[in-house]
């Protein structure tokens, strides 16, 4: 398990409060320089700090997703144009850019993940097969492993690796089951059975809980959100929630002790979150922020400590971050950054706790 959602959990547990947050945010979005980050700090209430400059190269095109390695050592960026994703060493400021890897994603680059030990990267891809595209990571891309045997069925929206990196997930469109999950060391095992009750329609993100015991999955038509047990398949569907979000789920997140899940989505309020019990499923909506996004909830995150919930969105200021306290919600949206991202935020990512 990442360590700092392991930090986050103990915290929650008992084991000592999750010690308090100050680090980095990024977003990524449709305009150059395609990727802005800011220096954090919640402690003190101060929310985003003065903008870092820009990468001396810049990604190619509109950017669709961000994170950071789980070290926070590194920062990956995925875009539309080649070579479809883009990695900087990351320190308080970007770094010259590692060297494109030797096989390149094929196409559109739709998100990015590391393995929780920081030892490989996946990227999923559109358009083009095997939609996902996974290389060792060592200060720069290895060899490409080998496709699955059984790719996933068409363009891929989203992968993401289980906790403990046993397991990666990609999610895709057009075509039933819209997820495939499979077994992972240094490599693609054969890919687990598709859940009994699939998504509804074309999927565009998932997460596993912190614990990996579930998996949620957001998409196109209602209910907008679908939730299974996870233990090396997929259990039966959770009930859906009795408030559904109001439209297109984008983005999907549950907080770092598991407690609550966010669902970015397109239409008004933009944002729904609900309390979670893996076992159980999902609880009564949280009441909306006071001040909602200003359009289409596209990523959303939680800090490390699970104080704050960011959300990148359709229409400016692109990024609105809030105080969150599990059991009461949203508090006082942040004020937004002096120089916004320059325009329609994609993703959006918090660095690991130092």
């Amino acid at each position: 398990m990442d360590p700092n959602t392991l930090k986050a959990l103990q915290g929650a547990a008992g084991g000592g409060v999750a010690e308090p947050y100050t680090g980095d945010i990024a977003v990524s979005h449709v305009s150059s320089p395609y990727i802005s980050v800011y220096p954090w700090d919640s402690v003190n209430g101060s929310g985003f700090g003065t903008k870092y400059a820009d990468p001396s190269t810049t990604p190619t095109g509109t950017s669709n997703n961000v994170t950071f390695s789980p070290d926070g050592a590194d920062i990956a960026v995925v875009h539309v144009s080649s070579p479809h994703i883009s990695v900087y060493p990351w320190s308080s400021g970007f770094g010259t850019k590692y060297a494109d890897p030797s096989t390149l994603p094929p196409s559109t680059g739709t998100a990015v993940a590391f393995s929780p030990d920081g030892a490989d990267i996946a990227v999923s891809h559109g358009n083009t097969s095997p939609y996902v595209i996974v290389y060792p990571w060592s200060s720069g891309f290895g060899t490409k492993y080998s496709d699955p045997s059984s790719p996933p069925l068409m363009h891929g929206q989203c992968v993401t690796f289980s906790p403990d990196g046993a397991d990666i997930a990609v999610i895709h469109s057009v075509t039933t089951p819209y997820i495939a999950v499979y077994p992972w060391s240094s490599g693609f095992g054969t890919k687990y059975a598709a859940p009994s009750t699939t998504p509804t329609s074309h999927a565009l993100h998932a997460a596993f809980s912190p614990d990996g015991a579930d998996i949620a999955v957001v998409h196109y038509n209602s209910p907008y959100v679908t939730a299974y047990p996870w233990s090396s398949g997929f259990g039966t569907k959770y009930s859906d929630p009795s408030t559904l979000p109001t439209g297109i789920g984008e983005g999907v997140a549950f907080s770092p002790d598991g407690a609550d899940l966010a669902v970015g989505h397109t239409t008004s309020p933009y944002i729904s979150v609900y309390p979670w019990t893996s076992g159980t499923g999902f609880g009564a909506k949280y009441s909306d922020p006071s001040t909602t996004p200003t359009n289409y909830g596209v990523g959303v995150a939680f800090s490390p400590d699970g104080a704050d919930l960011a959300v990148s969105h359709g229409s400016s200021p692109y990024i609105s971050v809030y105080p969150w306290t599990s059991g009461t919600g949203f508090g006082t949206k942040y004020s937004d950054p002096s120089t916004l991202p320059t325009g329609t935020g994609r993703g959006v990512a918090f660095s690991p706790a130092a």
